[in-house]
């Protein structure tokens, strides 16, 4: 009853339109729907969750990478989410240049393989940093040595297993990387019209910055798209940071190394006979032979112990443990 109009509303409308103050052309434009063009030959399979949650997938991927790469290049390297889209096979590979860095990797247990592009630049700088060098890319573009491609190589395997964590809480990957291929004609895995999704990640190492892309194929990702949404994500990632992650902390936390320090006894003695101390001389402590070490882990102390030798070197044998309360 609330869109019906009074009488007077109706005159007010009547005389605005017949002295033009109102056009009816534009206010039937106005209740007119927006259409949007739908081209059935490019299928949306990709939703803006979906490419969302890759997103958010290699985000900690680039992370990894900007914690792991370092160890191998001695050098800082950043790595994040610039984009990600989705367009068909055809566009991706007709942008790629010749030569170019592209790793083919059998993405399993799911079906098909995936690709990971990366920029040349950013190939022959990795390449300089791990033959000793300063990571300075080439001035002209060249193809890469037989040598060269074993480096890749050893390089893409590294980019390739660290992928296995980020995607855990949609699927366990199993990921082999099958061959690296540096012509775009020879890395057709799927046909021109196939719908993909492209992440790229922004890379910069030391002063050298480029892209890597990873293209997934819909038919690879096609069994666990229900699961590429951030509400099946973040329930998931709940679900898996409780008692197995705790474990995670205690046995990384076991594998600290703690100064321990066993004292043997102390002295007070005046700064003359400090200044004047030589080789040989004596300083009297305040405990005897038989009487017990404090043992400090730290600089708290934790037990109590007697001095002897294990073989070659000097030991002490733990006789209690001192209790917090104590």
């Amino acid at each position: 009853m609330g869109e019906v109009l009074s009488q007077s509303e109706i005159d007010s409308l009547l005389a605005a339109l017949s002295t033009g103050e109102l056009d009816a052309e534009e206010i039937s434009k106005k209740d007119e729907k927006q259409v949007r063009n739908y081209d059935f030959a490019r299928p949306a399979k990709f939703s803006k969750e979906h490419l969302r949650t890759l997103e958010i997938i290699y985000e900690h991927y680039g992370r990894l990478l900007s914690t792991n790469l370092p160890l191998y290049l001695r050098k800082s390297v950043q790595v994040s989410v610039a984009s990600s889209e989705t367009v068909i096979f055809s566009e991706f590979s007709n942008a790629l240049s010749n030569p170019v860095i592209l790793g083919i990797v059998d993405f399993q247990p799911l079906k098909g393989q995936i690709i990971i592009e990366l920029a040349s630049n950013l190939g022959f700088a990795m390449i300089d940093r791990m033959l000793g060098g300063q990571g300075v890319p080439i001035d002209r573009e060249r193809d890469f040595s037989d040598i060269e491609m074993v480096i890749l190589e050893k390089i893409m395997v590294l980019c390739m297993q660290l992928m296995k964590d980020p995607w855990k809480n949609v699927v366990d990957i199993d990921p082999y990387l099958e061959r690296i291929e540096t012509n775009p004609q020879f890395a057709q895995i799927i046909a021109p019209n196939d719908m993909i999704a492209i992440v790229t990640m922004n890379v910069k190492i030391g002063d050298v910055e480029g892209f890597m892309n990873i293209c997934l194929p819909f038919v690879t990702v096609e069994d666990v798209m229900d699961k590429l949404n951030t509400k099946f994500w973040y329930s998931t990632m709940r679900e898996s940071s409780g008692e197995d992650y705790s474990h995670y902390v205690e046995a990384m936390i076991r594998r600290v190394d703690v100064p321990v320090k066993a004292l043997l006894g102390k002295s007070t003695i005046t700064v003359n006979d400090f200044v004047n101390l030589q080789v040989g001389d004596i300083i009297r402590l305040d405990t005897s032979e038989t009487d017990e070490m404090d043992v400090y882990v730290g600089n708290i102390k934790k037990f109590k112990a007697m001095p002897g030798k294990n073989g070659e070197n000097y030991a002490v044998r733990v006789t209690s443990v001192i209790r917090e309360e104590e």
